[in-house]
């Protein structure tokens, strides 16, 4: 479904030139749900940025459905991490949700726009909150919203940039076990970029590891552990330990390459 082929990203700034990402290849098929995790400063936002359409890569190309993304598809939504600055403060809940299908790319009829807004807002537990505005509710219901607006929009994938970064723990369990259960039921493929193990070994089918900068795939990992998964059961499992302790590993990996690169 989607191709992340040869993508490379160098910063020019005057006369110097930073090199972000190496060359990065991989795959997303229909339905997966993909997680991409690396050491700080591995360049997962610029990646997420290359394959949504909003950054150019300097080389290599991300492909969905055999065409290149040259810009933001109509396929594509994105949850980004700073939700207060994704919402429109004097929007309530409701018309934060159903701007995109009026006023967007893929425009829909009031009716169906409506009708699209009601089945998200009910699907992230937000039902009873449409007149509320985003400064009335919590961290956690916030993310709500912005996650419920991606999903009224009904894309084929879904780009998600550290979503529960900025919530407490308990919040941040809430909200896994959200998405894996609107991923059910809407049917989407999601890619996840963490910085959090745990996370992307819990919520993914296959987790894709990046080196230090310049940045390259330094693994691919398949984690096939049993569904549905629970945050209780899942993460006490044998084999869930091991997949964790095996993709930190593989983060924490010297780097071999010269340094000059």
């Amino acid at each position: 479904m989607l191709e992340v082929s040869g993508v490379g990203v160098t910063y020019a700034r005057g006369a110097t030139t930073t090199k972000a990402i190496d060359k990065l290849d991989f795959t997303v098929s229909a339905g997966e749900f993909v997680g991409i995790v690396g050491p700080s400063g591995a360049g997962k936002t610029t990646l997420l940025k290359c394959m949504s359409g909003l950054l150019r890569p300097t080389s290599g190309a991300v492909v969905l459905h055999g065409r290149e993304i040259t810009q933001p598809p109509l396929e594509m939504a994105v949850v980004f991490q700073d939700y207060s600055r994704s919402l429109y403060p004097w929007f309530d809940v409701q018309r934060n949700v159903v701007l995109p299908l009026r006023h967007g790319g893929r425009k829909m009829a009031k009716d169906a726009a409506l009708a699209a807004t009601a089945e998200a807002i009910k699907a992230v537990g937000l039902e009873g909150f449409e007149e509320h505005h985003p400064w009335q509710l919590s961290g956690g219901m916030q993310q709500r919203v912005a996650i419920a607006r991606a999903l009224a929009y009904q894309p084929e994938i879904l780009l998600m940039d550290e979503p529960f970064a900025s919530v407490d723990a308990q919040t941040r369990a809430e909200l896994e076990d959200l998405v894996l259960q609107v991923r059910e039921q809407f049917g989407i493929t999601i890619v996840l970029v963490t910085h959090d193990i745990d996370e992307a070994v819990y919520m993914s089918d296959t987790v894709v590891v990046l080196s230090r900068p310049p940045s390259t795939v330094q693994e691919i990992l398949t984690i096939d552990l049993p569904k549905p998964r629970h945050q209780a059961t899942t993460k006490t499992l044998p084999e869930y330990g091991k997949l964790r302790t095996r993709v930190y590993e593989s983060i924490m990996v010297p780097d071999s390459r010269p340094a000059s690169v």
